[in-house]
């Protein structure tokens, strides 16, 4: 009866974390409630649970500091790109134009690419991130990349590590997102995604 006792105070403790992790707020975002479901497919891009603290830099990409980034502007200094998916929007796939549920608001001069922080992003969505980067730096070589989504968002950890590995230099992760920016003290701006059509 004692050891009875003690296997349920033990299973306690554990479900109790795994409780609060359930409840996490996920403002739109997918989340599994899956304990043993994998978190990263084989190439080492998180595919669930994109909410939830990012414990690693996504390399070759680098994490840029919040204040650093304060410092530069969206469209003249840095291409900034927000990955956040649309909640409950979606996309007309032969014209690319999106329909939104409710509107989005960004840091201002960025540009909103969404679903492209997804570990296997629709690939017309993706070549279209990949060309507005690759077209900006034909302008303005080794101008520098700044991507972002939400605090504690995966999402744009895996797009800033994508757009790396495809060979691009100067690829910055903004870990602090868009909630991070407006609770500095800077504006945000609303936003309209980018239409890649087929």
């Amino acid at each position: 009866m004692v050891r009875h006792g003690l296997a349920i105070l033990a299973l306690a403790a554990i479900a109790a974390p795994v409780a609060a992790q359930m409840t996490h707020p996920t403002s739109g975002l997918p989340q599994a409630t899956d304990d043993a479901e994998a978190l990263f497919d084989a190439s080492g891009y998180r595919m669930s649970r994109y909410r939830g603290p990012v414990d690693r830099a996504p390399a070759p990409a680098l994490r840029i500091a919040l204040a650093d980034a304060l410092k530069l502007r969206a469209g003249q200094d840095a291409l900034f790109i927000d990955v956040l998916p649309t909640e409950g929007g979606r996309r007309d796939p032969l014209s690319g134009v999106w329909t939104l549920a409710q509107a989005h608001e960004t840091i201002p001069g960025a540009v909103w690419h969404p679903e492209t922080g997804r570990a296997s992003p629709d690939v017309a969505l993706w070549h279209g991130l990949h060309d507005a980067v690759a077209l900006a730096r034909e302008k303005a070589p080794g101008l520098p990349v700044v991507v972002f989504c939400r605090t504690d968002c995966w999402m744009g950890w895996n797009a800033a590590r994508r757009l790396a590995r495809d060979g691009f230099g100067n690829v910055y992760w903004l870990a602090e997102g868009i909630e991070g920016w407006h609770d500095s003290g800077q504006e945000l701006a609303p936003a309209s995604p980018v239409v890649i059509a087929r």
